[in-house]
């Protein structure tokens, strides 16, 4: 917990809310409490950042004293709980700040609908408005000691993905491959799964968000293994496609065309480079061998506190530059062609001056099983 880093993002939040006309910025969610307060291990807890002056955390009173002790913010405030609660304790710091009919800026998740409910009772709700995409934004460059939690990240997702091929074979259960993979990945610092493991097999590679389940691998499938892994919040992830015993010719090339296209965003991913020209890349590949119109606009996001950020975002409609320190993954999406689609092929990316390093370092060929 470094209080001057967190200071200092706060500050940056507040410049872009007075750019915007946004009062107050109210923030509820894992990710920011740790962005902008510097912890991570805390439920129930809100911080409120004023547009002028210094932010307050609100948090039970069972865990103030922790809280208080492990956070970056100088003011800290606990309830009881049920006789007061995270909303009623927000409106009042929010009233104490000096605010009467604040313009609130909201993430984009996890907001539940009591605190909410609380606020439009005491605000003008058409004064709500996202701050998203500037907290995106802020997040999006990472700074040295973020690109070191991400590289730890990788490092247990790696060691997550050779557990997981190891126990592929038929009649073995998706569910029982990803339990594999997912012990690894602890066993090599990883503090936890950023979202369910999507280790599976046969039809349900053309799905677009699959997770394992109790379904057996069988002989001629592919098997995805799309995992993650959590080091001190920060999230790495990796997707590998295997084989098992003899799949269709045009499976295996559709797997091949996808690792051209994933090599060729990983030549074009520079800094000043548009996010738009590094899809380019990957979607002259894909139609020069005819799947275009099976791929999807939309090839990898931002990785970071989350393992989907929005920005930035690799696509079509995405003219923005991309920075140094940046990190996405690339590339996402699979061919969706019936039968034979469904491999596909990620990576987590560190956009550095000179060149991409792919950070979850593992073997990009097509897994044979």
């Amino acid at each position: 917990m470094d209080k001057s880093i967190c200071a200092q993002r706060i500050a940056v939040l507040q410049q872009e809310m007075k750019k915007k006309d946004i009062d107050v910025c109210l923030l509820v969610d894992r990710e920011n409490l740790l962005y902008y307060g510097g912890i991570e291990q805390i439920e129930c807890m809100a911080i409120v950042i004023p547009q002028e002056g210094m932010a307050e955390g609100v948090t039970l009173s069972l865990d103030l004293e922790w809280v208080k002790a492990n956070c970056a913010l100088e003011r800290m405030r606990g309830y009881v709980f049920p006789m007061d609660n995270l909303g009623r304790s927000v409106v009042q710091v929010i009233g104490e700040m000096g605010y009467r009919n604040p313009v609130v800026g909201f993430e984009r998740y996890f907001v539940g609908f009591a605190v909410y409910d609380i606020l439009r009772s005491a605000f003008d709700e058409k004064k709500f408005v996202s701050v998203a995409d500037i907290i995106y934004r802020q997040r999006s460059v990472k700074t040295p000691e973020e690109i070191t939690k991400i590289r730890a990240a990788a490092q247990a997702v790696v060691a997550g993905m050779q557990a997981a091929v190891k126990a592929i074979a038929p009649g073995v259960r998706e569910i029982d491959i990803a339990a594999e993979a997912e012990y690894a990945a602890m066993k090599a610092g990883s503090q936890g799964t950023p979202f369910r493991i999507q280790i599976v097999s046969g039809y349900k590679t053309l799905l677009t968000h699959p997770f394992a389940d109790t379904k057996q691998v069988r002989e001629g499938e592919i098997v995805l293994i799309h995992i993650g892994a959590k080091y001190q919040g920060y999230i790495a992830k990796m997707c590998r496609t295997a084989a098992v015993g003899v799949i269709p010719e045009e499976q295996r090339q559709i797997y091949e065309v996808l690792k051209e296209a994933q090599d060729a965003c990983i030549a074009a991913l520079k800094p000043g480079i548009p996010s738009n020209r590094v899809d380019k890349a990957a979607r002259e590949v894909i139609e020069a061998h005819g799947y275009g119109d099976l791929f999807l606009d939309v090839i990898g996001y931002g990785v970071g506190l989350r393992q989907s950020e929005f920005y930035p975002m690799l696509g079509k409609a995405f003219p923005y530059p991309l920075l140094e320190n940046m990190i996405v993954d690339v590339l996402l999406p699979t061919i969706y062609k019936p039968f034979v689609g469904g491999p596909r092929l990620t990576d987590t990316i560190l956009i550095k001056e000179d060149k991409a390093e792919i950070l979850t370092d593992y073997p990009r060929t097509l897994i044979n099983i």
